[in-house]
């Protein structure tokens, strides 16, 4: 499902709880890099207009690198809060 498209058809009647980052793609087999990039991008389609919990969709997975864990709560910290 595309983000942008979800956000602007039910943004004004919904919620969205997760969707902060794909948890079996890219948060354990990305680089810090990507997780963040990720993040940012999630930000940005889901947070204008308010309506958006960041969270991850499942749980996080003990494979996952302290290094992506750390890219996505500190990506998150910087950028969490939006107009």
């Amino acid at each position: 499902m595309d983000p942008c498209e979800i956000k602007s058809r039910f943004g004004a009647n919904l919620t969205f709880w997760g969707a902060g980052i794909d948890t079996q793609k890219t948060l354990p087999f990305g680089t810090p890099d990507e997780v963040r990039a990720e993040v940012i991008a999630r930000i940005k389609d889901f947070a204008p207009g308010g309506g958006f919990v960041f969270a991850s969709v499942h749980n996080i997975q003990p494979m996952v690198p302290v290094e992506n864990l750390l890219a996505l709560y500190e990506t998150f910290n910087e950028h969490r809060n939006y107009a």
